[in-house]
């Protein structure tokens, strides 16, 4: 499974686009997305990774407060 060079996820392949450079390097981009800000010569930007774990983080506090109420309610 290829890796992505911009945000670095797996992706199932034929997915993206495979660009293989002068030189022989090969890159792997998952998504139209990815392209279009290595095009803008875009550098790896945090809030990708900001963006998966703040949903992670929201749906934990989300658990938590569920259990406190069914805790405070009995």
């Amino acid at each position: 499974m290829p890796k992505c060079i911009y945000c670095g996820k797996t992706y199932e392949f034929p997915r993206g686009l495979t660009l293989v450079a002068r030189d022989g390097s090969v890159k792997y981009l998952c998504s139209p997305k990815c392209q279009k800000n290595m095009r803008m010569k875009r550098r790896k930007v945090e809030w990708i990774r900001k963006a998966k774990r703040s949903k992670e983080e929201l749906k934990e506090e989300i658990k938590e407060e569920v259990e406190e109420e069914t805790e405070g309610k009995k």
